[in-house]
């Protein structure tokens, strides 16, 4: 079936951390999952609406413009007879497509060149990933080479859905960057939640974390922003079913 249009608002950066948990802990029916950042904001003219319902998430949640390219990658990401080079072709694309939204949100600084013109830079950044955000690492390095990137280790236990950190290596100076926080599928919100707590132990700002997400569920984006006011969202689509099959078709794992 066809992705439901999607729209979004708003223009202000965000940010998520994550607090550290015992690795001794109770391992009962755990998953792993590793999240990307990344950030976008669009002009008010460019800007779409939510969808009626999802107006209280408010501007910091953001939505790529949908086109029919978008929903054919969504369709196919979502449909179950989907051969596994299929799926990570398109999902491949439809993670190039949200990378290059949110770098166009990244802040700049005029800069000195040898040109007939002026030019401009990226204020210092990095990328966080958050184990299945590792799948959108490859999409930014593609369009920006020199990135600094960081991981975060969290599993989430299925029954509980408690989150715990058990590994998160940072650049030396991430509290002085802008965070692209990755994380493909969204769909409790919680181990982002644990994300950005400890980004924000590290120093972080949550006003310069973006988090960088394929697919949202209404309740993940809200348990986000009610959490962090100041982080922004971007997203191809939210909806209450998320393909949480994604990072098992990716990786071969299903």
């Amino acid at each position: 079936m066809l992705c439901h249009d999607q729209q979004m608002n708003g223009q202000e950066h965000l940010m998520k951390q994550v607090r550290f948990a015992n690795s001794s802990s109770s391992s009962s029916s755990s998953s792993s999952s590793s999240v990307p950042v990344l950030l976008t904001s669009f002009e008010p003219s460019d800007a779409p609406t939510l969808p009626t319902g999802h107006d209280s998430l408010g501007p910091q949640l953001k939505l790529l413009p949908l086109n029919d390219q978008i929903r054919e990658l969504q369709t196919i990401i979502r449909d179950k007879t989907t051969s596994r080079g299929d799926f990570v072709f398109c999902a491949d694309r439809l993670i190039r497509l949200v990378v290059e939204e949110g770098l166009n949100q990244l802040p700049y600084s005029e800069c000195t060149v040898t040109t007939p013109t002026d030019g401009y830079a990226f204020d210092r950044s990095c990328n966080l990933c958050i184990t299945t955000g590792e799948a959108m690492e490859q999409g930014l390095r593609d369009c920006c080479r020199s990135i600094r990137i960081g991981k975060i280790l969290i599993q989430s236990d299925e029954e509980t859905q408690k989150a715990k950190v058990y590994y998160a290596k940072f650049p030396p100076d991430v509290y002085r960057r802008k965070v692209l926080l990755m994380y493909p599928i969204l769909s409790t919100g919680n181990t982002v939640i644990e994300a950005v707590r400890v980004l924000i132990e590290h120093g972080v700002q949550p006003k310069h974390i973006i988090l960088l997400s394929l697919f949202s569920t209404p309740h993940g984006a809200k348990s986000i922003i009610q959490e962090f006011p100041d982080i922004t969202i971007l997203t191809t689509e939210v909806h209450p079913v998320a393909p949480t099959h994604f990072g098992q078709r990716y990786f071969g794992t299903d």
